[in-house]
C-alpha cells in the first residue's frame, strides 16, 4: 500500500479532511523486520503527500497475527523506536474480539528467555 501514490494520496487526503481521533498503521507481525520498513515508507508518504503543512502522522500501531510470533517480537520495539508510536493493539485470532491491548510485561518476557 504505501508504495501506491494514488491511494496513499488519497489517504492522506482523508486524514487531512476528517481529522480522525486516531490514526493507526495495521501491519503483520509475522514479517518481521519487514514491518519495520514498511511502517517508515508509511509514515514519510504520509508525510510527503499530505495537502497540509503540518501533515498528520500515525498515532499507534495494530499488529495482526501477533499470537503466531515467537522470536519476532523484536521488529515491534524496532517499529515503536522508528516512529515514536506505541503499539496499542495486538491481534490474535479472526475477529474483533480478538483484538487485545498489548501486554508489555509478556513482550519483556519472551524477550529475555
Amino acid at each position: 500500500m504505501q508504495d501506491n501514490e494514488p491511494l496513499m494520496r488519497a489517504l492522506s487526503k482523508l486524514i487531512y479532511s476528517n481529522n480522525p481521533d486516531l490514526v493507526l498503521f495495521v501491519g503483520e507481525a509475522l514479517v518481521g523486520n519487514d514491518a519495520v520498513d514498511q511502517l517508515s515508507k508509511f509514515n514519510q508518504k504520509l508525510a510527503d503527500l499530505s495537502p497540509s503543512p503540518s501533515p498528520r502522522l500515525i498515532d499507534g500501531i495494530l499488529l495482526t497475527k501477533f499470537d503466531t510470533i515467537d522470536d519476532k517480537v523484536g521488529a515491534a520495539l524496532s517499529m515503536v523506536y522508528i516512529s515514536g508510536a506505541p503499539v496499542m493493539f495486538v491481534g490474535c485470532g479472526q475477529s474483533y474480539t480478538d483484538l487485545k491491548k498489548l501486554n508489555v510485561k509478556s513482550i519483556v518476557k519472551t524477550l529475555l528467555k
